[in-house]
């Protein structure tokens, strides 16, 4: 994981509520054994046309396939983003693509906990909060918002200011670009010791001779 502080971005609001995990990265695609490139299947069900002469092709109506939303870091979505399956992949899927912060009302726990976990900034706001941002981004897609996780703050250049609750230890990491493998390597010098010593006394030990 990198360090994640401040993160400037226009967005791309998907104004759907009950966005689940299978939408997020349908089920088809979760055979892949590596953990990248999962972003080519984001929302893939609404990305491609589905039926007719042009299966496959980008949905132009898509939200995600409109060129001034492209390389957006911060996605605007409705309440209750990441329900259904508790596949990690869903956030594989999320910043494969290049997001990393995510603004909604309500998240799933474990979505929630997933993301966080592979570097994502997930910001609660209140419903009226994500309806201003969600409505200056469709009105103007360069509309920039700013994320302040040091201060948890989420500003723009319109005036709009709002502050996000996250937990502690959850931030701690973040910021220091530190997944469940990161916060284990922290205690790399005491591990190697401790196996040192524990490989020390293991040879060191009396052996039982034979009858």
């Amino acid at each position: 994981m990198h360090p994640i502080n401040i993160l400037t971005s226009h967005a791309v609001p998907l104004d759907r509520p009950n966005v689940d995990t299978d939408q997020i990265i349908p089920k088809q695609f979760l055979k892949r054994i590596e953990r990248t490139g999962y972003g080519d299947f984001l929302f893939y069900d609404w990305r491609r046309i589905q039926e007719g002469p042009n299966a496959g092709q980008p949905h132009p109506d898509f939200v995600l396939n409109k060129h001034h939303h492209k390389g957006a870091k911060i996605l605007i979505a409705g309440k209750n983003f990441g329900c259904g399956s508790s596949r990690e992949h869903a956030a594989w899927a999320l910043t494969d693509f290049g997001f990393l912060a995510v603004i909604a009302p309500s998240f799933a726990d474990i979505f929630f906990s997933n993301a966080g976990k592979n570097g994502m900034i997930l910001v609660r706001l209140s419903d009226a909060d994500v309806q201003t941002l969600m409505e200056r981004s469709e009105k103007n897609p360069a509309h920039k918002i700013t994320i302040n996780l040091e201060a948890q703050t989420v500003i723009d250049d319109k005036g709009f200011s709002a502050h996000f609750d996250i937990d502690p230890f959850r931030k701690y990491c973040l910021l220091n670009g530190l997944d469940d493998i990161g916060l284990t390597l922290r205690h790399e010098s005491e591990l190697d010791d401790f196996e040192n010593k524990h490989d020390a006394e293991f040879w060191l030990k009396p052996r039982p001779t034979a009858a």
